[in-house]
């Protein structure tokens, strides 16, 4: 007990940690921010092939629904293919209520310092001749410049904040000029020297090591990252450290937030511009896959509990919590049970609690594996009830592999829950 004792004393430690840590929230909420975007664009995605295409969608027996199909792409570029640039604003937004300093101006200058560091030139190829000219190319605001972007927005948020606190550098104006314009003039030199030196540091960069930021960050970091991510090993070791978390009481999906969203929409934008090639999506791991697989009824797959309390359960108290808690469930909200049960602290659900997740994410990258379920490129918002997301996002191969989760979830809580049977009749018969 005394190693559980400090095991657990120290994830509760790290909890707090994550949760104080202001460059952790601020990534969480810009990440929850752009949530709506990732679903508009993933479903503008989806139009072009269902209705646009001529080959797969009903543009081949409406051709003029093809006319539709530059529309729906531009929505997908305005939404997933511009994500880098969104996070960017949205950090600066989060760290500027932190640091107290002007909002706006902190999510512009941190947009603008991350466009000054990436290459700004786009070369375009057509019938072997090559043209260069100023723009910037998917790859620089879309998802392969994530990291960077988040690096440099927090670079540029702190440093604007620590040289919004010099008044010396600061154009004071009379009281009679109106606040809007006194404050662009206060912020205009600490934002100048702001730009000047991320700028600069860019351009030193990439002439010592002929990479920009983005593209040296995206292949040390960010590559190696998703892709471990992508793998059994790495998911899993991510689900049961979560998992560790919850059975402590501790939102274990809020405290890896940070650290698995900016994966999953990397994962979803990657699969998104595979299939507007032509091109089938390789990413198993998006967002939508984490909600129909690895928490679809709460997370440790806790339904599958619920369900076997009320066909195998004795406990009348258990079986009153798990009434209570059905329609949270459904629709993905485990709390009712993880604390009401509990679950929380509860040697007797311990195992499965923690592996539940596991199994069930497991069966889904085996399904994938073997083809018979293909990588989403759709975003499925959160709070949908189980079986509509599994098919929304992937169709009936999706509610099949989830059903099986689920099974195997249910045999799995099953002898734990015979346990807790023999454990309240033994306390019946003390009492």
């Amino acid at each position: 007990m005394g190693f559980f004792d400090k095991f657990g004393d120290s994830l509760l430690d790290l909890a707090s940690k994550v949760d104080d840590n202001k460059y952790l929230s601020a990534i969480k909420n810009s990440f929850t921010q752009f949530l709506p975007f990732v679903v508009i664009g993933s479903f503008a995605s989806l139009f072009v092939n269902v209705l646009c295409s001529k080959t797969t969608g009903l543009a081949r027996f409406l051709p003029f629904l093809a006319n539709l199909e530059p529309g729906f792409k531009g929505i997908n570029y305005a939404t997933i293919g511009m994500i880098a640039v969104y996070i960017a604003f949205f950090i600066g937004l989060q760290l500027a209520k932190r640091n107290h300093t002007p909002e706006v101006v902190t999510g512009g200058l941190c947009v603008g310092a991350f466009i000054s560091v990436v290459p700004g030139v786009v070369s375009v190829t057509f019938e072997e001749v090559t043209q260069t000219g100023a723009g910037l190319a998917n790859t620089v605001t879309g998802a392969q410049s994530l990291f960077i972007a988040m690096i440099v927005s927090i670079v540029a948020a702190e440093l604007f904040a620590a040289l919004n606190k010099c008044e010396a550098i600061k154009i004071k104006m009379p009281k009679e000029v109106p606040g809007g314009i006194a404050t662009s003039f206060n912020v205009l030199i600490p934002a100048a020297i702001v730009m000047l030196v991320i700028g600069i540091f860019g351009a030193v960069f990439q002439e010592l090591t002929g990479s920009y930021m983005n593209e040296w960050i995206y292949d040390i970091v960010q590559a190696p990252l998703q892709a471990i991510f992508q793998t059994p090993g790495g998911i899993i070791v991510l689900i049961v450290i979560m998992q560790l978390f919850w059975f402590l009481g501790i939102h274990g999906g809020l405290v890896l937030f940070p650290i698995r969203q900016p994966l999953v929409i990397a994962a979803l934008a990657t699969n998104i511009a595979l299939a507007e090639q032509g091109l089938a999506p390789t990413e198993a791991i998006t967002d939508t896959f984490w909600i129909s697989f690895t928490v679809f009824g709460g997370g440790g797959i806790a339904s599958a509990l619920l369900i076997d309390i009320l066909l195998f359960g004795k406990n009348k108290g258990e079986r009153e919590i798990c009434k209570a808690s059905i329609v949270p469930a459904i629709f993905g909200i485990s709390e009712p049970l993880v604390f009401g049960l509990p679950i929380v602290l509860n040697p007797t659900y311990f195992i499965p609690f923690i592996l539940g997740s596991a199994i069930s994410t497991g069966t889904a990258l085996l399904a994938v594996q073997i083809g018979f379920l293909a990588p989403s490129i759709i975003s499925v918002p959160v709070g949908l009830p189980p079986i509509i997301t599994a098919f929304i996002g992937f169709g009936v191969p999706g509610v099949v592999v989830q059903l099986i989760g689920l099974a195997l979830c249910c045999v799995l809580y099953f002898p734990f829950v015979m346990l807790s049977n023999r454990q309240g009749m033994k306390e019946s018969a003390n009492g």
